[in-house]
């Protein structure tokens, strides 16, 4: 796909290197390649504007990134380094260390014809997008995850802290969609009431399921049990489906048992190799007896 014509679905983050907590093994990572890769292999064309420097990380990173390149189109803003992770679950919980980080993304750089990409994701993941830029977007609908605004850490690397979501009026009166994790949703209460009360607001819980509101109604939606080899990214996988199928008018509560489908599938897996077509998730589901109603 050329940059004169839109994406269907538009992802904007860092995609990162993310560490093997325990080898060190690099494995490129990031919402926004989870994100545009799920809505990839669910048929649509895909793209990500990112920012960094994958050259030091060795062939078998600059070989994967060229691999997801021919499933999504990629603009990768210059810098210096990319942002490095390490991720590890103590007792239950992420733990993050933030290594380098790339800098922020310019959305000046977006192609115009991209600017109207029908689905827009602002997917940060270490605060490299400025909110205030969103308003040079003009989807048709337009979601976050936020976690990427709600995490600090000291300069120059460290440990990653939740901090409060201060999304600016401007920007939480536009968005279509939400979804945030069970850790970050008390930090963000009045973003969470004011996208539920116009568009679809879920709150992932991992093994517990999520919850989804729609324009004031809620919905339990169970989360599907299989083997566990790697969590992370399943978050991003259960965003992209719920607004890819809420963008396309599917059934709230549809959407959500397809987005904890493509979940499970993903943690089935490593790494962004494991995320799902929609053939994938549809016969899994079907194997389950669920039906779309």
């Amino acid at each position: 796909m050329g940059v004169q014509r839109a994406p269907y679905y538009l992802a904007i983050g860092h995609v990162t290197v993310d560490l093997d907590p325990d080898s060190g093994t690099p494995r490129l990572g990031g919402t926004a390649l989870y994100a545009a890769l799920t809505a990839a292999r669910f048929g649509m064309e895909a793209a990500i504007l990112t920012r960094g420097n994958y050259e030091t990380f060795g062939a078998d990173i600059r070989e994967a990134l060229a691999r997801y390149s021919r499933e999504v189109a990629m603009i990768v803003q210059e810098s210096s380094a990319p942002t490095v992770f390490t991720n590890r679950t103590v007792a239950g919980r992420r733990e993050q260390v933030v290594h380098s980080w790339a800098g922020t993304i310019d959305l000046s750089g977006l192609p115009p014809a991209w600017r109207s990409a029908p689905i827009i994701h602002l997917a940060p993941v270490a605060q490299e997008i400025d909110p205030r830029q969103a308003s040079r977007l003009n989807p048709e609908f337009l979601g976050a995850t936020p976690q990427g605004w709600m995490r600090q850490w000291p300069r120059g690397g460290g440990r990653v802290r939740l901090i409060p979501l201060r999304l600016p009026l401007e920007v939480t009166t536009r968005l279509d969609g939400l979804v945030l994790s069970t850790l970050e949703h008390t930090l963000a209460r009045d973003e969470i009431e004011a996208v539920a009360q116009r568009g679809v607001v879920a709150i992932t819980r991992g093994p517990d399921g999520a919850t989804v509101i729609d324009r004031g109604r809620s919905y339990d939606i169970p989360a599907y049990s299989v083997p566990v080899r790697d969590d992370v990214g399943a978050g991003d996988v259960f965003a992209a489906v719920l607004f890819l199928l809420r963008a396309q008018h599917e059934g709230t509560l549809w959407a959500g048992k397809m987005a904890a489908a493509a979940a499970a599938l993903r943690i089935r897996g490593i790494g962004p190799d494991a995320v799902p077509t929609r053939d994938e998730v549809e016969r899994f589901l079907d194997r389950l007896g669920e039906r779309r109603r």
